[in-house]
């Protein structure tokens, strides 16, 4: 090989030594912006991946990420190919930082020898690191911040359908009246029952004019079972409690009241579709309301107490007696006379056609003092310039100057004069055309 050969070929290596670094340079500047976009992006996708399906394999994300950063960069060498350098202008930007005189370019052309290579050739080029560094640094911390950052996963299955709330108070109530113990189980296996019919419906059918309208009929039918046997409970426990305390000395009359009350209250327990449970109805049953002196106190308070538990169990699931319930308990105890051993004239009594409401005084609320505004006094308005329209500026006792004088008819301008008999009381004057008239009338 000569040495003329040898000295081309070697420069023509630097040649596209320098080629590459520039076309380099120029793919770099194009991808730098695309590839932080497109991080940021696909670390959002990445992180919803994550979240939805959680039990995606690692490869799946290698490949999503290769994929994607293989197709910015296809994106970013399309469209700085167009900027690339060739090896012939290498070899002149080469001659022209080493200030050659266009030997290189002579040399390629055949006109004169190529030159003898340096140990070092400059091309002039330098990068700039904090460019070329930073936008792939911040796309792998996006990528990796996505892989790496906790992220809750949605729940498996079907995504939760609100249901009608009708559907959750109703469901509310059940469990309150189960935690009891104290009602019929019957009722609230039935009203379970029911409640799936309503939800075993297509979804979108929730919401339907006929799903409402059965939800809102079982809603009513609920409240009225509710408020029946808390009204029913309350006066059976309010009739044994008088009947507890003053069976001995309470009037025939009162107790045979009593008496039936608390028949009514146990017939309306046993009719009605919520009931207590079985064993809390048999002791009504069994209970004979005539003869409690003979039974154990202990077990009368403790049957009195059921009766409470149980009413007030259904008391709140009315929502504490936002229905018609407790103006109907409250009207109960009104009439029913629960004085409580109360003197004579204080407190509730009992009422009667012939004995009056019975209710106590003041249960609308004490009545509210009556405010003293005091007297009215006059103001002392010593300067009249600062005083307003309607301001009392005096107040004094006078009496009033009467004309006692006989009253007197004037007419026609002349002067009046006090008239004898018929006309003292009233006297015409007229002028002729008027008496001509009177008289043709009269005539």
């Amino acid at each position: 090989m000569s040495t003329d050969e040898s000295h081309r070929r070697s420069w023509l290596r630097h040649a596209s030594r320098v080629a590459r670094r520039v076309n380099l340079g120029w793919w770099l500047q194009s991808l730098n912006a695309p590839l932080v976009v497109g991080a940021l992006a696909g670390a959002c996708a990445l992180l919803l991946i994550r979240r939805e399906s959680p039990d995606t394999e690692w490869w799946v994300f290698a490949g999503v990420i290769a994929g994607g950063l293989a197709l910015v960069a296809g994106i970013a060498w399309l469209v700085a190919r167009r900027r690339f350098e060739a090896r012939e202008a290498a070899l002149v930007r080469i001659e022209a930082s080493m200030h050659l005189r266009n030997a290189l370019s002579a040399a390629s052309a055949g006109v004169r020898p190529w030159p003898s290579p340096p140990q070092r050739v400059d091309a002039g080029l330098g990068w700039n690191w904090q460019r070329v560094v930073i936008p792939p640094v911040a796309a792998i911390a996006f990528l990796l911040g996505s892989l790496f950052i906790p992220v809750s996963a949605l729940p498996s299955g079907d995504k939760p359908t609100a249901q009608p709330l009708a559907w959750e108070q109703i469901d509310s109530d059940i469990e309150r009246l189960d935690e009891e113990e104290l009602i019929d189980e019957d009722y609230l296996d039935q009203m379970r029952k029911r409640l799936e019919e309503l939800r075993d419906q297509e979804q979108e059918d929730w919401f339907s004019h006929s799903s409402l309208e059965a939800t809102d009929s079982l809603k009513k039918e609920h409240r009225n079972e509710l408020e029946n046997m808390e009204r029913g409970l309350g006066r059976a426990e309010r009739a044994l409690g008088e009947l507890q305390r003053k069976a001995a000395g309470m009037p025939q009359d009162k107790k045979d009241q009593l008496l039936n009350q608390f028949d009514q209250a146990l017939q309306g327990l046993q009719n009605g579709a919520l009931k207590p449970n079985e064993a809390l109805l048999d002791q009504l049953r069994q209970l004979d309301p005539d003869q409690l002196g003979q039974l154990d106190p202990d077990q009368l308070d403790q049957l009195r107490e059921n009766l409470r538990r149980a009413g007030q169990a259904c008391k709140d699931c009315q929502g504490g007696g936002e229905g018609g319930g407790a103006g109907e308990d409250w009207l109960d105890e009104l009439l029913d006379g629960q004085d409580g051993g109360e003197k004579e004239g204080e407190g509730g009594g009992r009422g009667g056609v012939d004995r009056g409401p019975g209710h106590a005084p003041g249960v609308l609320g004490k009545e509210k003092d009556q405010l003293d505004i005091g007297d009215l006094e006059g103001l002392e308005a010593k300067d009249l310039s600062d005083s307003l329209p309607g301001d009392l500026l005096q107040l004094q006792d006078a009496e009033h100057d009467t004309d006692t004088s006989p009253s007197q008819l004037r007419a026609g301008g002349g002067v009046g004069s006090t008239g004898a008999g018929g006309e003292r009381v009233w006297k015409e004057s007229l002028d002729p055309a008027e008496q001509n008239a009177l008289k043709r009338f009269f005539e």
